[in-house]
């Protein structure tokens, strides 16, 4: 079982892992030999060792490049977090790990919801092809979402006041809460980012595989050994596995 499946994932041999290089929490610092560490590398590298392949880390600057080099054989699975509209392109597995999507805001505003927040007239800063700009350009149609490329750009944006409301993963807007006494927090999460193993469409089996690689990682304890190792089990929460 395992022959095929590493077969039909990775025929050269080499697991090509896919990362995101802007998730801060999931791709933190660099190895001994200068290349990427943390909790997504690590679940590339477990993954070929469970299926006796070589692994190859392949960098992408922002998740949107990663996703949209799904058909250009540049990878064969890529860690990034699954959504919807990427779900058209690409299958994603059960997630590893969860991240928190939150709204700061300035206290003026008097926002008290989610729902307040998505109003006519507020802009919203975001980070473009982020999960949660995919997932607020799904849910959010009257708020104006402003779409910038990085992360540091998108809070620039609301610390100079160009916007409202700056969506982005709870631990970022965290530290960005400590800038200011001005800043406040929509504790209620808009929606959690569910960081994913993708592949190409139309291979079940290798889908189920990965899932079941998943529920082990999390049954065994590994993914907890994993957030503590890259000092974020208080930054990331693990999936239920049922």
């Amino acid at each position: 079982m395992i022959e095929l499946i590493s077969e039909k994932l990775a025929p050269s041999g080499v697991l090509r892992v896919g990362l995101n290089m802007s998730n801060f929490l999931l791709v933190n610092s660099k190895d001994q030999n200068g290349l990427p560490d943390g909790v997504s590398p690590d679940i590339g590298k477990k993954l070929a060792k469970e299926l006796n392949l070589n692994c190859k880390l392949v960098q992408f600057e922002r998740p949107g490049l990663l996703a949209d080099a799904v058909n250009d054989n540049q990878w064969d699975i890529g860690n990034i977090a699954y959504e919807k509209e990427r779900g058209k392109t690409i299958d994603f597995s059960d997630p590893y790990v969860n991240i928190d999507a939150n709204f700061i805001f300035r206290s003026k505003d008097n926002f008290y919801s989610n729902d307040d927040i998505n109003s006519p007239g507020t802009k919203i800063a975001v980070v473009e092809k982020s999960a949660y700009d995919l997932w607020l350009t799904d849910n959010f149609k009257n708020a104006e979402l402003i779409k910038v490329k990085t992360i540091d750009d998108s809070h620039k944006l609301f610390r100079e006041g160009r916007v409202d409301v700056l969506a982005g993963l709870k631990p970022k807007l965290m530290e960005e809460l400590q800038t200011s006494e001005d800043f406040k927090i929509i504790s209620n999460p808009f929606t959690f980012i569910k960081q994913s193993i993708g592949i190409k469409k139309g291979n079940p089996e290798i889908l189920v595989f990965l899932n079941d690689f998943i529920s082990k990682l999390v049954k065994e304890g590994f993914i907890e050994s994993l957030l503590k190792k890259h000092k974020v089990q208080n930054k990331l929460s693990i999936p239920k596995i049922y």
